[in-house]
């Protein structure tokens, strides 16, 4: 069922380009956006896309449903950045203090399994609970995600079609032991595995343990991918830190990685000889 026009769509935004992208496909739906940035991550220049802006934090999701029943909004996107490995900083209680329905979470609901996907299902729960439905954050941008096959003009030689083979296998294992969504490979070896530090930060290990470069960075989906939350992103900023790291070959989830500015980041790995490959699992 299609949301009347007039219903607005509320925007729970992290760091990054994404809410932006987002935002922009609500304008363009001609639906009022209600944006809930979070604090020390989301950017203030949300505020001249959105016809109401508050900020909020990660820990305390009874201000969002506040601020969300306060303007009659029942379909929600969450995206954008979030630094996990901020959440085990010394001063992590300081910063993250939680409320009730926060600490309601963590004791009941995941009691047993703190992973990502349970964490961000049961704030799902919480806001469905509320009347308030998380949709596909690429709902409103599908424009920009990843098609299947060569994307680039770079061509691909034999080594590196190997590199893609063995390194989408070794890829869509990682995912599905929810160790990390990217690999790094070399001559059908592995040169690194994504972990809690990120891909832009494995992509530099990867450039300083791989030194004469020319590698291939594999990056999936989970298998079971909640399009809700948490999608594989690649944009500019992963395009400048590959080149920096001597790597040939990005291959994506075709139809499940986003491509930050999508025609602007092809364009920009034409330039840097870099080759973007799509593929579906």
């Amino acid at each position: 069922m299609t949301a009347p026009a007039s219903q607005p769509v509320g925007l729970i935004a992290g760091s990054g380009r994404l809410p932006f992208l987002v935002a922009q496909g609500v304008v363009k739906s001609a639906r009022p956006l209600v944006v809930v940035g979070l604090r020390g991550l989301a950017s203030t220049r949300l505020r001249d896309l959105a016809d109401h802006f508050a900020w909020g934090v990660i820990t305390r999701p009874g201000r969002w449903l506040a601020i969300f029943a306060g303007h009659g909004v029942h379909e929600a996107v969450m995206i954008g950045g979030v630094r996990k490995k901020e959440i085990y900083s010394p001063l992590r209680l300081l910063r993250n203090i939680p409320d009730w329905r926060a600490a309601r979470m963590w004791y009941l609901k995941l009691r047993k399994d703190r992973r990502d996907n349970a964490v961000l299902l049961a704030v799902a729960d919480e806001l469905r609970g509320e009347g308030i439905e998380l949709v596909s954050s690429v709902k409103y941008c599908k424009e920009h995600l990843a098609d299947e096959g060569l994307m680039t003009r770079a061509s691909l030689s034999g080594d590196l079609e190997g590199d893609v083979e063995f390194g989408w296998r070794i890829a869509r294992a990682s995912a599905e032991l929810d160790i990390g969504q990217s690999v790094a490979v070399k001559e059908r070896d592995i040169i690194a595995v994504e972990g809690i530090e990120g891909t832009d930060s494995m992509i530099r290990r990867a450039g300083r343990l791989c030194r004469v470069g020319g590698w291939t960075l594999v990056k999936v989906a989970r298998p079971k991918q909640d399009m809700r939350f948490d999608v594989p992103t690649i944009g500019p900023g992963t395009l400048q830190n590959l080149k920096k790291a001597h790597c040939a070959c990005l291959v994506v989830e075709a139809g499940k990685t986003l491509i930050v500015d999508k025609p602007a980041t092809l364009a920009l790995a034409d330039k840097l000889k870099i080759a973007i490959v799509g593929r579906r699992a």
